[in-house]
């Protein structure tokens, strides 16, 4: 609750958090808009592949020409400006930055980049949820032990929903259930980046006049990004996954606590302690009442009955038994409120939700009959879809995780709705990602299969 007041006093004392951004698509413009009017940060480097992208995201975030000017890091330091490059080895290199924001999006990249900042001592911001869901266990404890930061993303859902959770348990509540929203029906796991867009709410060529990416938005649709949220929303908080995986119960905001209860009591959940994703749709179509599709929530219980009857004291809504209460937030603002989550790393050491254990893992799952000889094409394309899972049942199975499913051929056909397996693919000896990938196995193996008894 003093962020502000610490971040003036930084700007006061001329010693502001540096930061080194990599990737200026959307997130990362989103953040640049704020950053830019938050006093005690500098954004001392942006590092994009394509520096014209960069330079345009700033622009249109309302950065001023000679603030984004400086032709090096010194003279960004000296100045006060920042430095476009296409090097983020720049933001490495540089011993002044202290907070390093990963928002490429691309697993491999983002383990890249989180071994890197644990390398040269900087704090790490892991925007690319994708890679957290890869390998976030590993590269969480990785940090910690060279008394760094690694952070999941404020703004984005998994960290605000991480922030619910610790309030909840902070205050003596157990934990239920939590989650967020989306857009969902069973068919949408099969969408592609051809038709996404008739399921989404726009037309195509609204979705091209607004620089939208069809296949990442599918992957919103096709339930992808929905179990890569929650793989680490598990691991960040010690939740569960249904052994099933995500059910996307059709759910508004006014029934959150009587739906989202033990299916002992009346509810759906397979256990206490879980996580769902729920559906602002009816399984026809029809919309539900007072939708969460952007929001996210947490369930919680009363621990007495003196709790319960403060619940109705208060006013907080309850389900039918007055025993279990849900609070939730309707929105979330991704990059806009990225600068909470640098603000902690740089200011306290602490992160805004991190993986403290291996819980889910979101398992490659075919779209339709694969043949041997394909090659993979990852999130929100034409072969597979993310499907959530414990990580007991992944480890076991010798699941191919999601993360990885991109540009790796198939050695044998798969059936539609079957998960993949690394037996399933041709890997390569020299692929980081899928190196680091299986050091986390190696690593979590013991502490999962001893969860899972």
């Amino acid at each position: 609750m003093n962020l502000h007041h610490l971040l003036q006093a930084r700007a006061a004392d001329q010693r502001p958090i540096r930061i080194g951004l990599i990737g200026a698509g959307k997130f990362g413009s989103m953040f640049l808009a704020q950053a830019r009017l938050t006093r005690g940060f500098h954004v001392a480097l942006v590092a994009e592949l394509d520096p014209a992208k960069a330079r345009a995201a700033l622009a249109t975030t309302g950065w001023p020409a000679e603030q984004f000017a400086a032709a090096s890091l010194a003279e960004a330091l000296k100045t006060g400006a920042t430095c476009v490059t296409e090097d983020a080895g720049a933001i490495f290199a540089g011993a002044e930055i202290e907070v390093v924001i990963d928002a490429t999006g691309h697993p491999p990249a983002g383990i890249r980049h989180a071994r890197l900042a644990r390398e040269h001592g900087k704090h790490m911001v892991m925007v690319n949820v994708e890679a957290d869901a890869l390998a976030g266990p590993l590269l969480a404890a990785e940090a910690a032990e060279a008394g760094l930061v690694y952070s999941l993303a404020y703004g984005d859902q998994p960290a605000l929903i991480a922030e619910m959770v610790d309030w909840a348990r902070a205050c003596g509540f157990p934990v239920v259930a939590a989650g967020k929203g989306t857009k969902y029906l069973p068919s949408y796991h099969e969408l592609t980046p051809d038709n996404v867009w008739d399921h989404y709410g726009i037309t195509a060529e609204e979705a091209a006049a607004g620089g939208m990416n069809a296949q990442m938005f599918n992957s919103f649709m096709d339930g992808t990004k929905s179990a890569i949220e929650m793989a680490a929303v598990a691991n960040a908080c010690d939740l569960s996954p249904a052994p099933g995986g995500l059910a996307f119960p059709p759910v508004g905001c006014d029934d959150l606590a009587e739906v989202l209860r033990p299916k002992s009591e009346g509810g759906v959940l397979d256990r206490k302690g879980q996580v769902e994703v729920i559906s602002s749709l009816q399984r026809d179509g029809s919309p539900v009442a007072r939708d969460l599709r952007w929001g996210v929530y947490v369930v919680f219980e009363a621990p007495s009955d003196y709790a319960r009857r403060c619940f109705k004291e208060y006013g907080l809504a309850t389900d039918s038994s007055g025993r279990y209460a849900a609070m939730y937030k309707p929105y979330h603002l991704i990059g806009l409120e990225l600068g909470i989550s640098v603000a902690h790393a740089g200011l306290h050491g602490q992160p805004t939700g991190t993986a403290r254990g291996w819980r889910g893992d979101v398992v490659a799952t075919a779209k339709r009959d694969l043949k041997a000889g394909e090659m993979l094409d990852g999130e929100g394309g034409y072969t597979v879809w993310g499907k959530l899972c414990p990580a007991s049942e992944s480890l076991a199975a010798g699941s191919l995780p999601l993360g990885l499913a991109h540009r790796m051929k198939l050695m044998r056909p798969v059936a539609k709705g079957q998960g993949l397996t690394w037996d399933d693919v041709v890997v390569d000896a020299d692929d980081e990602a899928a190196s680091c990938r299986r050091a986390m196995e190696r690593r979590f193996a013991g502490m999962v299969e001893q969860a899972a008894e």
